[in-house]
């Protein structure tokens, strides 16, 4: 009787299960035949069913069955980027060869090259180019970019796989979170954003945001939610009068308000060391209208800027037209900040229907305003140069996983600007970038033989930087080459690559030279170059990799001394001298602790073994903080979102979790990283700077140390003033628990008349 009863729960079960997943699929089906493209039915349910046995039985972290993640991404693709058959089939089937005995060839003879092509892209791959720098995360991105060379579908789908991951990343351990979070910060929110996908690109980073950083992402959304009336009543004071005059011009449109997302807010804060309530600029307003006809669209927008200029004044500076020069990713709209009744800047953005949806879906978007029904566009100018340009990249890929990356990130720039070149050319550069960079974006001889260029026919040197409206002619020479001190201020990832390309067939000489001389000293005292080492030797001479250390020895930067060999004998019996630092901290004037001072300055680290669990957190105490190293790179401190980082030694390295270096390694060592937690800290104080600015006047200085010393209690370790024109600024050393001190002294200050300006410095 109890067989049978469970027999029937475990029916019911599947039952309910089988129902879930067929309407999903279901769904899927229905938002595929509302689309305008050709109705190739037969061939997405083949997908479908051949994934849904393939991935029988498997279960997600969060108990669904597998085959929902595959359906999400499919929905995704469909709905939120207009994609069509080809795309909505490789994204069913996109784990099916990773995730199963299933091979590309299975897939290729069932669905046809192309959909095995893009299945083949997006399936991870294991090893590769950088050797013990082994980085799986950067050689799947790798490959990825690869085959997005040939296809872009590839990296949309990779985009909506990573969405649907992003949106169930709940179920997974914090140091997957972190992982997934950072990276989707570091690369794939900047790729969404230079393909235009904005909608996409905005919630990528909400999501990223959410999960490394809860606190301040629950305070943000609060205090939106809490301001939601008043900004609700500036919109329609502020929209009320432009309605009656696009209604006179009779204006098919909508009026639209654009609220500021928690992540890019938080930015704002972090940047401008401001509050929330400091940030003026949460809300922008949107026309979105109707064009007369297609050749009448920009002068449109144009018209309307006109119209509602006379209602309100407009920010002489911030006038911005991508109209007639549309950004790299296709973005294309008018946009103008004009002074409300109330007294507050409000930026408003004027683009058709057309321009809008392109705004939102990006190069997805394009296939609909092209004639006939091609799903993907042949020619897009900017697009294909950007893939050329990767393709450069990959052509010559560093051989560090994180070098990589960045080489890649470099070429993300959203920021952009157009230059001339002697022909009345225009070339699409990133903000910053130089007369070198411009040179290598050209042709790689140019850059290689580059001695200087002409800007609007005044002669620069290599290292100028380029603004938007300048014409640029590239000066050269025969006998020039490449210059280490290039790498120095160039900023275009392609310039980087080559140039850092060259350097290295250049160096390779000098390394082999040095390599055979630390051999040769070594054997003098019957030693071994061993990885060991090299590892000391890099230590001892502060510097960070083996073969930065071959080249200065072998370009006789570094000298091989007794010293050495005296430090490689006593190694065990010397503090180790590091390019990290050790936190040492301050411990208040408690005589019991005095003794240990000898365990402070020199403890022994921690060392990952075997059976550690990566997916527990590790928690840093007044005990164990001196067993962890801190980089300078950030200086966390308790209080903060903290990660930790398994180094190549197996020890601890601390982060925040925000930290630019940490951002890197998430994205290409995130197997490695840790959730990290702080214990109660009362009893040690840390280094933190404050910096204040205000009007100077007579017991200034007196009432900020009297709120420091008198009210807080806080120790003070230096102080410097400086005034000029009746304006101070001051940088002022404390020692602190954690960071909510920090946060309450900044509160206290705030509050003291004609100091203007109190952040942290990190």
């Amino acid at each position: 009787m109890e067989e049978n009863k469970q027999t029937n729960i475990e029916q019911e079960a599947q039952s309910a299960e089988d129902k879930m997943v067929n309407d999903a699929f279901q769904q899927l089906l229905d938002n595929y035949l509302a689309s305008r493209h050709r109705k190739k039915v037969d061939i997405i349910k083949k997908a479908f069913y051949f994934a849904q046995q393939a991935h029988k039985g498997v279960r997600r972290l969060s108990g669904e069955p597998y085959i929902m993640h595959p359906i999400a991404v499919a929905m995704i693709a469909s709905s939120e980027m207009g994609l069509g058959s080809t795309s909505i089939c490789s994204a069913l089937l996109h784990d099916v060869v990773e995730d199963t005995d299933y091979t590309v060839e299975d897939i290729e003879n069932l669905f046809g090259p192309k959909i095995a092509q893009i299945v083949d892209g997006l399936t991870k791959i294991s090893g590769g180019i950088f050797g013990d720098q082994a980085s799986a995360q950067a050689e799947n991105f790798k490959k990825l970019l690869l085959t997005m060379s040939d296809d872009i579908r590839v990296i949309l789908i990779k985009i909506c796989d990573r969405l649907h991951n992003m949106r169930t990343l709940e179920s997974q351990p914090a140091n997957k979170q972190y992982k997934i979070a950072g990276e989707t910060l570091y690369i794939y929110a900047p790729l969404a954003n230079r393909l235009g996908l904005n909608k996409i690109k905005n919630e990528l980073e909400d999501l990223s945001f959410r999960y490394e950083h809860p606190e301040d992402y629950a305070a943000i959304t609060r205090k939106l939610a809490k301001t939601q009336d008043k900004r609700d009543e500036l919109f329609e004071l502020f929209a009320t009068p432009i309605r009656e005059v696009l209604d006179k011009m009779d204006i098919k449109y909508e009026l639209k308000a654009r609220i500021k997302t928690p992540y890019s807010i938080w930015t704002k804060m972090q940047n401008k060391h401001v509050t929330f309530d400091e940030i003026y600029d949460i809300l922008a307003v949107r026309i979105i209208f109707k064009p007369k006809s297609k050749e009448t669209e920009i002068n449109d927008c144009f018209n309307i800027y006109v119209a509602i200029n006379k209602i309100y004044r407009s920010h002489p500076d911030r006038l911005r037209d991508w109209l007639n020069q549309p950004k790299a990713n296709g973005y294309q709209a008018l946009h103008v900040t004009l002074m409300s009744n109330q007294g507050q800047w409000v930026e408003v953005q004027i683009r058709s229907e057309r321009m809008d949806e392109i705004a939102e879906q990006g190069f997805a978007a394009h296939w609909k305003y092209k004639d006939g029904n091609t799903e993907i566009m042949e020619d897009e100018g900017e697009l294909n140069n950007w893939l050329r340009t990767i393709k450069e990249i990959l052509d010559d890929p560093q051989p560090d996983a994180m070098d990589f990356l960045d080489a890649i990130k470099l070429n993300l720039f959203a920021s952009e600007i157009f230059v001339f070149t002697p022909k009345g050319e225009i070339k699409t550069m990133p903000a910053g970038c130089t007369a070198l960079d411009f040179a290598f974006q050209i042709h790689s001889f140019l850059g290689t033989h580059c001695i200087g260029a002409k800007v609007n026919h005044k002669l620069v040197p290599l290292s100028y930087k380029l603004n938007s409206g300048d014409q640029v002619e590239i000066l050269t020479s025969n006998a020039q080459h490449v210059q280490p001190s290039w790498i120095n201020f160039v900023s275009s990832a392609k310039a980087k690559s080559k140039i850092q390309a060259l350097l290295r067939r250049q160096n390779r000489e000098i390394q082999k030279q040095g390599e055979t001389i630390v051999k040769e000293f070594l054997a003098k005292h019957d030693m071994e170059m061993t990885t060991t080492v090299l590892n000391h030797l890099c230590d001892w001479h502060d510097i960070q990799r083996h073969e930065n250390f071959l080249l200065a020895v072998g370009d006789k930067t570094i000298v091989l001394s007794e010293k050495d060999i005296d430090m490689l004998h006593n190694r065990h019996k010397r503090r180790q001298k590091s390019s990290w630092r050790r936190f040492v901290p301050f411990i208040g004037h408690d005589k019991k602790y005095e003794s240990n001072a000898e365990a402070i300055k020199a403890p022994e680290l921690i060392t990952i073994g075997k059976d550690f669990n990566k997916k527990k957190p590790i928690y840093i105490t007044e005990e164990n903080i001196n067993k962890y190293i801190f980089r300078d790179c950030c200086h966390p401190i308790p209080g903060d979102d903290a990660l930790g980082f398994i180094t190549d030694k197996k020890q601890i390295e601390i982060h925040q979790r925000s930290c630019p270096v940490a951002n890197k390694l998430k994205s290409s060592f995130g197997n490695r990283i840790l959730d990290a937690k702080w214990g109660s800290h009362w009893r040690m104080h840390f280094d933190a700077t404050i910096q204040i600015r205000g009007i100077d006047r007579i017991g200034m200085l007196k009432e900020v140390t009297e709120v420091l010393s008198d009210k807080l209690n806080v120790m003070m370790r230096k102080i410097i003033i400086t005034s000029e024109d009746g304006i101070f600024d001051g940088m002022i050393d404390l020692r602190v628990h954690d960071r909510h001190d920090v946060s309450v002294i900044i509160n206290r200050l705030k509050n003291i008349e004609d100091l203007k300006e109190v952040l942290q410095i990190k």
